[in-house]
């Protein structure tokens, strides 16, 4: 579907434009640069373009890998709640029906949270940097993610240890609203790090990134009952926290290492 679009924003205005002029004018010959180069491009060109060099790009550039396992691993873990959950809040502290759905809306909640403070880093924070010293380096759009990526780890232990029917059930939930909220910051400061880096892949890395996480999660729910049924919910979840674990070292590599690897690369663009 994108192989149609303009590869930079100021292709895309004059697309627009053109297309436009056509309406107006009715004279379908117009045409814009990016349109001509196209219609001279091999149709192998384009497919390699469009979906051989993204996946190649996934599995041989560091950074993109990373970023598709962190992010599949995110929305597996999140869509194994669907299994947790009612484990927990049905079985251990006897919620009926309704009440196990409505444990769900912790995760809106950490939404909510996520999306005033990103807002308000954006608006207090990151605005006036840019204005006073222009667009920093990548690692740069990562800083919120390097402050927040000890906490989805922390809040995936709180659930696993105190979802027992000694501890009030709201202290679990706190650490699901800290994992889903520190995770919406770290995933936000991602999908802008990955279009700044390989801005000429930028349409085609996000559908091969969407493709990744939605794969893993269709089978979290496959293996997430196993998992929790057979080592419990402390264990069970327990094996995911320490997994993030791997997160935590893979973000701050990122962040600290990044251009070295971003030089290193042959996908992007130099100069």
């Amino acid at each position: 579907m994108f192989l149609c679009m303009p590869e930079t924003s100021a292709e895309n205005v004059l697309y627009r434009r053109v297309a436009r002029l056509r309406a107006l004018t009715g004279n379908e010959q117009l045409r814009s640069q990016s349109e001509i180069t196209r219609g001279h491009t091999a149709f192998s060109a384009i497919v390699r373009q469009a979906l051989i060099k993204p996946i190649e790009i996934s599995i041989l550039d560091p950074a993109v890998m990373f970023v598709n396992v962190y992010t599949s691993f995110v929305y597996a873990t999140y869509y194994s709640f669907f299994e947790a959950f009612p484990l927990v809040y049905a079985e251990i502290y006897h919620f009926n029906l309704g009440l196990v759905a409505t444990s769900f809306l912790c995760i809106l909640v950490s939404c909510v949270l996520g999306v005033s403070t990103y807002v308000a880093y954006l608006w207090f924070y990151l605005e006036p940097d840019i204005k006073k010293n222009g667009l920093r380096v990548q690692e740069f759009w990562l800083r919120p993610a390097i402050a927040a990526t000890f906490l989805p780890t922390i809040g995936l232990f709180i659930f696993a240890w105190t979802s027992c029917p000694d501890i009030h059930w709201i202290v679990s939930i706190i650490g699901i609203t800290i994992y889903a909220f520190d995770v919406f910051i770290i995933l936000q400061c991602i999908f802008v790090y990955i279009p700044m880096s390989y801005p000429q892949y930028a349409a085609s890395l996000f559908a091969g990134n969407d493709f990744c996480r939605s794969a893993l999660a269709c089978g979290a729910i496959l293996f997430a009952r196993p998992l929790y049924i057979n080592l419990g919910i402390g264990r069970g979840v327990t094996v995911l926290a320490g997994c993030s674990v791997l997160g935590i070292g893979g973000m701050f590599y990122l962040y600290f290492y990044g251009a070295s690897l971003r030089a290193r690369s042959r996908f992007t663009v130099k100069g």
